[in-house]
């Protein structure tokens, strides 16, 4: 892979800006989102920050609407970011030398936030470099801290050479020096453990841990060529931070290996840099930028996606679409309608009278209310629902038999926010203005006409296992967050969240 020297990468990002400016509508997050190389986000004085080459972060209220920030005194190629205790470090990468000659240094703040009192980048030095012989090259950065030991690890390293590991200090972020003293002297020494090689072939690595097992992310394919890009996101696991990496076929990433999480779709080309978004409460979600987004000039771009999790491996989810939906409860398999008397899909089912041909019902018609002839169309809402009450309704769960009342019209509300990955949604009954939305009690209502009330407002996110927490805004009167919950087979209503349980996880279905 062709790699760019510090000074191509910040003209490329300029570039950029420039067609992000000119690109179209959002199609993914909302705001300004050009970036490459960006860093793991970080919340900060109950914001969103994101770091990427160039260094001028991108901030966010909610983690959907996006601007750009201040930024930092030091800058340069892909950095990352961790908070530990009252302090965030930031590792940033350099070549002033050209790569792979190149070096990772780490500064350091009490807030990222420019507006409150503890933000102040102090330079913490050196981290590790490279001197562009060795087979390793000290770019892209990515920092973790382990749950289980609390240790701190630095992967480093691009298509140069190997991917590598080394420990950090977590009391300074610094390299960690151990002391040992000299048994015939009493002179006591400092030295670094070094370093350990644990992949080949990608770049831009960086680590998490998940149910015992450590998984190591990195980046595969061609950079920084738009459209012609094959960035993508190719993983390996172990029981130790510092390998072996072996993927799903038992093939070690210091061989080549890697299971792929994400590449190319549609019209979003280059998947790259992975960084963690653990939400808590069972939703995880993850970042990364694209390399080209065609709807926007062919710019780089965040994104954010869920983190979903099968046979032990991280799977990349898919944020919820605009859409016509059945909301099934996965418990129940009953699905969510309006609670109004329903009309069968092509008419009531016809008896077996005197004279009818046998299987036949009167004029044709099968006896189970079919013409036995093509297809039957959907139903028309604006007729089926004519003595449908005009006020409130209640909802109810009920078997699903592709009735109007089943379906559920999802779309971005206008103008109301969202959260990381996603805008609100308002959910309708399809074909209608009727808006589903909590009420003073914590149950659920659909009103006549939806008016963008938080009460009205969605955010519905995929946990784990794929299926989806559908939660309001806000409920009037609740002192905290709700979500939709099933009662038995045949009642929704709100309650706290139970990621163990089945009874809130939802099934979001094309009719």
């Amino acid at each position: 892979m062709e790699m760019k020297p510090l000074d191509e990468r910040l003209m490329r990002l300029a570039l950029v800006v420039i067609a992000f400016a000119m690109a179209l509508p959002a199609s993914a997050l909302d705001g300004q989102v050009g970036i490459h190389d960006p860093s793991t986000i970080m919340v900060s004085n109950g914001k969103f920050y994101v770091y990427g080459t160039g260094g001028t972060p991108l901030v966010s209220d909610d983690g959907w609407t996006w601007r750009a920030g201040t930024r930092p005194p030091r800058a340069g190629l892909a950095p990352d970011v961790i908070h530990i205790g009252d302090r965030y470090y930031m590792y940033v990468a350099s070549n002033p030398g050209g790569q792979p000659h190149a070096a990772i240094n780490m500064i350091w703040s009490k807030s990222l936030d420019p507006g409150s009192p503890g933000y102040k980048w102090e330079e913490g030095g050196l981290v590790v470099s490279t001197n562009g012989i060795e087979d390793a090259n000290g770019i892209d950065p990515g920092v973790f801290l382990d749950p289980t030991t609390g240790r701190l690890w630095l992967t480093y390293g691009s298509y140069f050479g190997y991917i590598r590991i080394v420990e950090l200090d977590p009391k300074t972020g610094m390299r960690l020096m151990k002391k040992a003293t000299d048994p015939k002297t009493g002179k006591i020494t400092t030295s670094s453990p070094g370093f350990t090689n644990i992949a080949i072939n990608c770049e831009a690595s960086d680590m998490i841990y998940h149910d015992g097992w450590y998984y190591l992310l990195a980046t595969h394919g061609s950079c920084c060529r738009g459209a012609d890009s094959g960035y993508n996101i190719r993983m390996g696991r172990s029981r130790k931070p510092t390998g072996p990496f072996l993927d799903n076929m038992g093939l070690d990433m210091i061989q080549g290996g890697g299971k792929q999480l994400i590449g190319s779709g549609g019209r979003l080309i280059g998947a790259g840099h992975f960084g963690l978004l653990d939400l808590g409460d069972g939703i995880m979600k993850f970042s990364l930028h694209w390399e080209a987004d065609l709807d926007r000039g062919g710019a780089s771009v965040l994104d954010i996606r869920p983190l979903l999790w099968k046979d032990g491996w991280p799977v990349a989810g898919e944020n919820l679409k605009e859409g016509t939906y059945e909301i099934e409860s996965a418990r129940s398999n009953n699905a969510l309608e309006l609670a109004v008397e329903g009309v069968p899909v092509g008419g009531r089912r016809s008896g077996r009278g005197r004279g009818a041909t046998p299987g036949r019902g009167p004029g044709g018609r099968g006896i189970f209310g079919g013409t036995g002839g093509g297809p039957i169309p959907p139903q028309d809402v604006a007729e089926v629902s004519r003595n449908w009450p005009a006020g409130n309704i209640t909802t109810r769960l009920s078997n699903y038999l592709c009735q109007a009342q089943q379906k559920w019209a999802i779309a971005p509300a206008p103008n109301a926010g969202g959260y990381p990955g996603s805008p609100y949604f308002k959910i309708t009954v399809a074909g209608t203005d009727r808006a589903l939305a909590a009420t003073a009690d914590a149950e659920l209502v659909v009103l006549p006409a939806f008016t963008g009330a938080p009460e009205q407002l969605w955010r519905i996110e995929q946990v784990a296992e794929g299926t989806y927490r559908i939660m309001p805004k806000a409920v009037p009167g609740s002192k905290g967050p709700l979500v939709l919950s099933a009662v038995g087979s045949g009642f929704a209503t709100l309650a706290k969240w139970d990621p163990a349980g089945d009874k809130q996880h939802w099934l979001l279905k094309t009719p």
